[in-house]
């Protein structure tokens, strides 16, 4: 881990802040209070044992899902405040997600499944498709790009699925256990790739994982155990952000 990252964010770093997130699915609840900062550029590890609120978390980080109690800020927005059509404009165009499946869709080819979120954007069909290639190229992958998921290896399907996480040039990815279906090579080859290039364009990472292996590919980690960040919990600059933003 990169020793600067263990010194705590400055508000001017925040990128985006959660806190006192609580959401339940009926009588469960899958976080109990949770707050952390993700800083610009920073990759960041959230651990914590299976059922411990690990992907509820992401999925309110990135707009996906809104918590029943707490808040969310990005860019001075908070993001449970926000109509539909905001949420769906920030997925696309500011946030990126890779999941552990990859999530890609099975009827288009490599090529059409990065350059779908710059045709959702509006862009033209050329210029769509060679952005989409450059990305596929970046990854390793540029071979692939007229085969559909089904005659792609697991590893090849990830990497597809980071290139169309970051072909819109978000500001942050947030990935849902990337490499939990991929074995230990694979896994280690996603993971270089998106580190790589997060490290070269500026994204920040957000990145759940139960490997120790794979979290020691961030700048720094938390735990989070009971819905609840347990260890390097946020602290008090990202609400001197939230009111610099307002």
């Amino acid at each position: 881990m990169n020793a600067e990252r263990e010194l705590p964010l400055t508000a001017r770093d925040v990128l985006i802040s959660a806190r006192g997130l609580k959401k339940a699915y009926g009588a469960t609840d899958a976080l109990r209070g949770a707050s952390l900062d993700l800083g610009e550029g920073e990759i960041l590890a959230v651990t914590g044992a299976s059922g411990s609120g690990k992907s509820t978390l992401l999925h309110c980080l990135a707009g996906i899902a809104r918590p029943d109690e707490g808040s969310v800020h990005y860019g001075g927005e908070e993001l449970g405040e926000l109509p539909d059509e905001r949420l769906s404009a920030l997925r696309r165009d500011d946030f990126g997600v890779v999941f552990q499946f990859g999530q890609l869709i099975p009827e288009l080819t490599a090529l059409d499944n990065v350059a779908l979120p710059l045709l959702l954007a509006g862009a033209r069909r050329g210029p769509a498709n060679q952005r989409a290639g450059e990305w596929l190229e970046r990854f390793g992958v540029r071979g692939q790009a007229e085969l559909r998921p089904g005659g792609m290896s697991g590893g090849q399907s990830q990497r597809v699925a980071l290139a169309r996480a970051l072909v819109t040039s978000p500001r942050a990815v947030f990935a849902d256990e990337p490499t939990g279906a991929l074995d230990a090579l694979a896994g280690e080859q996603v993971m270089t790739a998106l580190v790589h290039t997060a490290r070269e364009t500026g994204t920040a990472v957000l990145l759940i994982t139960h490997d120790a292996q794979i979290a020691a590919y961030a700048d720094r980690e938390v735990v989070l155990r009971d819905g609840a960040v347990r260890s390097g919990a946020a602290d008090t600059v990202g609400q001197e952000a939230i009111r610099h933003e307002g």
